[in-house]
């Protein structure tokens, strides 16, 4: 089962509750601040990173994306193939009703680029590209990187 979907208005603890429900091993973060961006794909975000402008967490079942809005609060966007959790996906509003999805490889071009944290463990080899595609118009909607 694939599933698009937004949720708004979270709280800090609402959204790091809903990291370490999606999380499976291995899990990478990017998170972004106005200033920097973090050093390190593999650690969990903490209360302590925030508030942040925006970051991101994938794995080989999802990508979770979350931007600050006014007053501490996110907004989600969840991109999941994965089925084990229909407890999670019913608190959001779902986009689109019937996604095909079809993986890509991804490359990391620049080691300077500062779009991504600098640290990238050289066993990270894996990261692909899923592209979530409408059926009735073969048009690619969403792009989540994943793990082959």
């Amino acid at each position: 089962m694939t599933f698009v979907g937004v949720k708004k208005n979270l709280s800090v603890s609402d959204l790091l509750n809903l990291i370490s429900e999606l999380a499976i091993e291995p899990s990478y973060y990017f998170l972004r601040w106005s200033h920097q961006v973090s050093q390190d794909w593999e650690t969990k975000p903490i209360d302590t990173d925030f508030p942040m402008l925006e970051g991101q967490m994938f794995n080989q079942q999802c990508e979770l994306r979350w931007k600050r809005k006014p007053n501490d609060n996110y907004e989600i966007l969840l991109l999941t193939v994965a089925s084990e959790k229909p407890d999670l996906i019913k608190n959001l509003i779902k986009i689109g009703d019937n996604w095909q999805t079809k993986i890509r490889d991804a490359y990391i071009h620049d080691a300077k680029d500062q779009r991504f944290p600098k640290k990238l463990p050289p066993e990270i080899t894996n990261i692909a590209q899923r592209y979530f595609i409408d059926p009735e118009t073969a048009k690619v909607h969403f792009i989540a990187l994943t793990i082959k």
